[in-house]
């Protein structure tokens, strides 16, 4: 895959085609219907050191809260709806308040969350087009981005460009997905580098956080 990969980036005339995949800074999640049981199920499964996790859930204002203190409790992370300036950091979770538009910052080293604007976009506030989309512009091939269960396509356009940013991209796969909407968008639209049943969803992320390159094949190539 790293090979294909390569390939991929020198036909595309990429300045990056020689170098050595970066380390994982920054992990964002995206879910809509179906998907606080989905995060919930994940990030169980994931244990520390980790980068920090953001997470977009479609989910009303209030129970965005409730739901950061759910995975607070059930996970070995510190997990807490996001403020806006936050500072971002390893083994801690930030859940996008329910109500607000929520965008990652870099400044130097060091990231940061924005919880800012009521708008929808792609049909939601808070939106996983809106996270993704900062996460691609803040991490680049620091990040790795992967779209959970849901209905419709948000999150595909912004997953897309943090693959073409040079992200690690995952997506979880129809049989486990309560409504196979948007990682199906994202697959079509070849944003997800690779499918997977929810339960192997975790050790994936951490091996990925903990390894510089992807194991297994590239399936949006069609191989």
């Amino acid at each position: 895959m790293k090979h294909n990969l390569l390939r991929a980036r020198r036909a595309a005339g990429s300045d990056e085609a020689v170098e050595t995949p970066k380390s994982v800074k920054l992990i964002a999640l995206g879910a809509s219907t179906g998907g606080t049981e989905a995060l919930a199920a994940l990030i169980r499964g994931l244990q520390p050191p980790l980068p920090p996790i953001v997470i977009v859930q479609h989910i009303p204002y209030g129970f965005s809260r409730l739901f950061a203190e759910r995975l607070n409790n059930e996970s070995d992370f510190t997990a807490a709806e996001a403020s806006d300036g936050e500072q971002l950091q390893p083994n801690h979770i930030y859940v996008a308040p329910g109500d607000r538009q929520m965008r990652v910052r870099r400044m130097g080293s060091a990231f940061f969350v924005s919880c800012r604007g009521t708008e929808q976009v792609s049909g939601h506030c808070p939106s996983v087009d809106v996270l993704f989309d900062s996460v691609a512009e803040a991490a680049g091939a620091e990040a790795l981005g992967v779209i959970l269960t849901g209905m419709g396509s948000d999150g595909a356009e912004g997953l897309l460009m943090m693959r073409q940013k040079g992200a690690r991209t995952l997506g979880q796969d129809e049989a486990t997905s309560v409504v196979y909407g948007m990682p199906r968008a994202a697959f079509e639209r070849g944003a997800v580098m690779r499918q997977l049943p929810l339960a192997a969803m975790s050790g994936c992320i951490m091996s990925l956080a903990h390894q510089q390159v992807l194991a297994g094949k590239d399936e949006s190539d069609g191989q």
